[in-house]
């Protein structure tokens, strides 16, 4: 184990270094790569330029920088939906993904106050995350997978106003890399959150039917508006309950380019938003979904992929009294794509590999398992081309692990975005350091 240690430092030293264009191959790996060459029992990687050159059994190209990896695990990154990184770092203090302001509810866009140096991001990354899609949460229906079960309420970074009358619309969601640097936004505008059930009621005015019919009727008026854009800008057309921003907004999620993510989570509701993607023409996600399983073959017969908490299986509402840990298992089975996401979506959304392990020791295929939290959530947000597999062509976004991933005491010893080598460390780390010898005196805080 020491020296499959020093090898991995080796290759965390050598694809640091600023010579990187140097040809880097991880040999001696289980790689499990989540694309077409599935899992190679022993086999090699090779990266250049922070791309993926090649994945498989062959040896090292001439010349390249060897690391012998000893027999650890290589996967892809994992790909975090429902995630908060960079818009948050107390829940209790504030975030930056919840919106209350009359004007703006789709317009909002969490591209635009993202956080790159969050202490939540290091911890995540340690968890094997290299990519993230930062949802935004409704004021009054729930958004991401954040949900107040520690008793917290849900609050903005800045302070509230205005009414409600934008809160059919939570906001668009953005992908984003877990790398040091500067600038973490990889795609922006991948989704437009939209909270149904007891969500959709509460910001529709107390009844799940009021919120299908303003839904159909802010529709109708974006289309009403694409088509009068002119007319509009001199008040020449009837009056629209949406601002400009709101209007300009939707108008890739009329005209299918934009999904809706569907916070949804009781049967018949999901049936009701089956239904009205269905008859208004546009593309869905569903989040949440704890009775998913319940209409599984539905959702499998609309295309429509899932993402979901696999350990969410407590009834603690009426609308989740079917909520059970194989959910995820069956959805599968029934031929639904399926994400996992990591608890909570902020400090907690490091367990995403311990739910994709809870989710295989409740009927997930381990394969399955391992699309869900990689390939599948790539494709769902439209970065497959990047990330999601190891294959050559795309972005160097590599975990060289212990053990098996999904095992709680393998731990990841090298982990390269877009092929460069990141810190294992955090924050949390380093303060654990600070004060783990208290035989002395307490460290200075700060020299003078």
């Amino acid at each position: 184990m020491r020296k499959l240690a020093v090898s991995l430092a080796a290759l965390a030293a050598a694809i640091a270094a600023p010579a990187f264009a140097q040809t880097v191959a991880i040999t001696n790996a289980r790689i499990l790569t989540a694309g077409p060459a599935g899992e190679i029992a022993q086999g090699t990687v090779v990266v250049r330029d922070g791309k993926i050159v090649s994945v498989g059994a062959g040896a090292a190209p001439a010349g390249a920088q060897v690391i012998d990896a000893k027999g650890g695990v290589v996967t892809p990154g994992f790909v975090a939906p429902n995630a908060l990184l960079g818009a948050v770092e107390v829940h209790a203090v504030g975030n930056d993904l919840t919106v209350v302001n009359p004007d703006i509810g789709a317009a909002f866009d969490v591209q635009y106050g993202l956080d790159p140096a969050s202490t939540l991001i290091p911890v995540a990354r340690m968890g094997g995350i290299t990519r993230a899609i930062v949802t935004p949460i409704s004021a009054g229906g729930g958004g991401a997978s954040f949900h107040a079960d520690d008793g917290e309420e849900v609050f903005t970074a800045g302070g509230t106003g205005g009414t409600e009358a934008a809160a059919l619309f939570a906001g668009q969601a953005a992908v984003i890399h877990l790398g040091e640097g500067p600038d973490p936004l990889v795609k922006p505008k991948v989704g437009m959150v939209v909270p149904f059930g007891d969500g959709g009621a509460s910001v529709a005015g107390g009844a799940r039917g009021a919120q299908i019919v303003a839904l159909k009727a802010a529709f109708r008026d974006v289309r009403d508006y694409m088509r009068n854009k002119a007319a509009y800008e001199r008040a020449g057309v009837r009056d629209l309950a949406l601002s400009k921003a709101d209007l300009d907004a939707l108008i890739p999620v009329v005209e299918g380019r934009m999904p809706i993510i569907a916070r949804v989570h009781k049967a018949s509701d999901i049936r009701a938003v089956l239904k009205l993607a269905r008859e208004e023409k546009v593309k869905l996600i569903l989040s949440g979904a704890e009775e998913g399983w319940m209409v599984a073959q539905e959702i499998a017969a609309a295309g429509v992929p899932v993402i979901l908490d696999p350990l969410s299986d407590r009834p603690e509402t009426f609308q989740v009294l079917g909520a059970t840990m194989e959910n995820a298992g069956k959805l599968a089975a029934a031929g639904v794509t399926v994400a996992l996401e990591g608890t909570g979506g902020a400090h907690r959304i490091r367990e995403l590999r311990y739910n994709a392990g809870n989710a295989v020791a409740n009927g997930m295929p381990y394969q399955a398992a391992l699309a869900a939290v990689t390939i599948n959530p790539a494709r769902i947000f439209g970065v497959a081309d990047q990330v999601g597999s190891l294959e050559p062509g795309k972005d160097a976004d590599l975990v060289v692990w212990t053990g098996d991933p999904f095992e709680p005491l393998s731990q990841p010893t090298a982990v390269l975005i877009r092929g460069q080598a990141q810190p294992l460390t955090s924050r949390q780390i380093e303060l654990r350091d600070r004060y783990k010898d208290l035989s002395g005196p307490y460290p200075v805080a700060y020299p003078r």
